[in-house]
């Protein structure tokens, strides 16, 4: 590979040609795809096998893709996906030690042939016309849209989970759900208080997202949701008099809502749970203190076990914390908590504008949510919105050429 030079005195080329433009959105579609694991009920004519294996298969796909849009294997370098590569250069190290050699091996290569393919679309980091961001975004919109249809076609199987709602035209659990459609409601509305969309794209996208929200059930994505908004916004006030407007007419309405409708508010969120239920996070408090509990030797608690399937004693630990710290130890936990202080704080220093405030929601929605959810230590969605984070927020540099 080749290490891309940052332009010089003059500024980056903000418009890529139309062929490398298809080649970068394919890329991250199958990038998007291989995060989708192809388990649960669905509608599709396939067996549960050959849906598995296009989903892995994505990702060698994702590889060639990436090496047609960017032909010379130019690469920027780039602090974020350095520590990513950090973290999966411990995976392979720890997993190769793992009593699962094949499984934990193959988790710890498929997160570095992940990262590699971020190497290969570095270039495209830094681009004013927010090129990453709208692969993400029409990515978002399909899913979202395939979740709808699905809901429409079978109601019973949709909400099969518990009274939530699922993806079941291509599987997809509703936590996954809820994650997506509160990434595509956000950036929908920070981009339209920042003009960068019509009020129009910015209300179809958000009418998709928000009843597909509330339909999961999933109080971490709403709630990392609102801390996210509430904190990007904020980057906003003083330089956007729409976010201003909206902070105004959204704190009246929330208070209103608040006063109104408390009651069902409350008995929405605790979703039949008893208090002390929702206090334990639906059992999960007691898988973690089974994971920290558990007797382990000085090397594992540093570095980890290795790659696993992220769950313990056969429950998933549903916490990126924990997950990490049974995984790649705390030093991989270290990796994490560096990874994202540094974007969060690159973020802060960047002029007031779309690209801050969208690289501040992603930011924060990742951080607020990797309590109750995994993702940081593997090829996940969370990589993927970390990913178009940094893009947002890295100077502008030349494109790939050649």
């Amino acid at each position: 590979m080749t290490i891309q030079r940052m332009t010089a005195g003059r500024p980056a080329e903000t418009t890529a040609q139309p062929s490398r433009d298809w080649r970068l959105q394919a890329t991250w579609a199958a990038l998007f795809l291989n995060v989708l694991p192809f388990t649960g009920d669905h509608l599709l004519p396939l067996p549960a096998i050959v849906g598995q294996l296009i989903a892995q298969g994505a990702l060698p796909v994702a590889l060639v893709l990436a090496l047609l849009a960017n032909p010379r294997g130019l690469v920027r370098p780039n602090v974020h996906v350095v520590l990513f590569s950090l973290l999966c250069l411990l995976a392979v190290m720890v997993s190769l030690h793992n009593p699962f050699l094949v499984s934990s091996t193959y988790r710890a290569l498929r997160f570095s042939g992940y990262v590699l393919v971020l190497w290969l679309l570095s270039p495209f980091w830094g681009r004013r016309d927010l090129a990453l961001l709208r692969c993400h975004r029409v990515c978002l919109v399909v899913v979202l849209s395939s979740v709808a249809l699905g809901a429409v076609i079978s109601p019973g199987k949709a909400f099969a989970f518990d009274g939530r709602l699922a993806g079941i035209i291509w599987p997809v659990f509703p936590t996954a759900v809820a994650h997506m459609a509160a990434i595509l409601a956000g950036t929908s509305a920070l981009l339209w208080m920042c003009r960068v969309i019509s009020g129009r794209n910015a209300v179809a996208t958000i009418v998709l997202a928000a009843p597909v929200l509330v339909a999961t059930h999933t109080r971490t994505a709403l709630l990392a949701g609102a801390v996210g908004l509430v904190c990007a916004s904020a980057s906003l006030l003083l330089a956007r008099s729409r976010a201003r407007r909206t902070w105004i007419w959204g704190g009246v309405l929330s208070t209103a809502v608040f006063v109104v409708f408390a009651s069902e508010l409350m008995s929405w969120l605790l979703r039949g749970q008893t208090a002390s239920q929702a206090s334990g996070l639906t059992g999960r408090t007691t898988v973690w203190s089974q994971v920290l509990d558990h007797p382990r030797s000085l090397g594992q608690q540093l570095f980890g076990s290795g790659m696993s399937n992220l769950s313990f004693n056969g429950s998933a630990i549903d916490s990126n914390w924990v997950g990490t710290y049974l995984d790649l130890g705390l030093v991989g936990a270290a990796i994490q908590i560096l990874l994202l202080a540094i974007l969060l704080l690159t973020a802060l220093t960047r002029p007031s504008g779309p690209r801050r405030a969208v690289a501040i929601f992603l930011i924060v929605y990742c951080i607020f949510a990797s309590i109750t959810e995994t993702g940081l230590s593997g090829p996940s969605a969370v990589v993927l919105d970390l990913a178009v984070a940094s893009a947002l927020i890295a100077r502008p540099s030349e494109r790939p050429t050649g």
